[in-house]
């Protein structure tokens, strides 16, 4: 056991602040029981707020992150969404590694593109300066 407090829990990380709006953004899609919804939305913002090095919105229902290209990272991220697509399978996520990079493509329907706005927040949002 640890005294380290779980993500997006300790007040003097930027990440506590994005926790409860993160939460609150579930679609009425997603089939997360609400319980688990903060354990998820902590472990995008960690995700995403300290592993993206770089977002380019495609277009409004399509945003590419690009990744810190590490295979812990790379697995990290391939098991997070797999699950995450459990429960909101409106997502579509493209994981690629290739030539010493790794990205996810994310993609909504129309419907849930403030989904993915939401998502793209979150880049960056855990680094330390």
């Amino acid at each position: 056991m640890t005294d380290e407090p779980a993500v997006g829990t300790d007040p003097s990380t930027p990440e506590t602040g994005l926790l409860p709006a993160a939460t609150a953004f579930a679609p009425a899609a997603c089939s997360l029981p609400t319980a688990q919804r903060p354990l998820r939305a902590a472990e995008f913002i960690d995700l995403l707020g300290r592993q993206v090095i770089g977002v380019q919105d495609v277009n409004e229902q399509h945003t590419r992150f690009a990744l810190n290209p590490d295979p812990e990272v790379a697995s990290t991220t391939a098991n997070l969404f797999t699950r995450e697509t459990q429960c909101c399978s409106f997502f579509t996520f493209t994981l690629t590694a290739t030539g010493g990079s790794l990205t996810l493509d994310v993609e909504v329907p129309p419907s849930q593109v403030g989904v993915l706005a939401a998502l793209s927040g979150m880049a960056g949002a855990g680094a330390t300066p």
